[in-house]
């Protein structure tokens, strides 16, 4: 089934089911064990990605966190 999110701003057409770990390749996220992700506003942890399943709808952030200072 195919169905529309939001990830990082733009609307996505995906195909349901679908896990977050999956969304996360289908999105080239790069360093994913770098990234925090958001869904509908709850930071999700790392040990439910496989198990978290996207919805129609869904709302989704891929958070970078850069290093860096003086």
């Amino acid at each position: 089934m195919v169905s529309k999110i939001t990830v990082n701003g733009e609307t996505q057409e995906v195909q349901l089911p679908l896990s977050l770990t999956e969304l996360i390749k289908q999105n080239n996220v790069q360093q994913p064990e770098m990234v925090s992700v958001q869904v509908n506003d709850d930071f999700v942890d790392r040990n439910e990605w496989n198990d978290l399943q996207i919805k129609e709808g869904d709302v989704v952030d891929f958070l970078y966190f850069m290093g860096g200072g003086a």
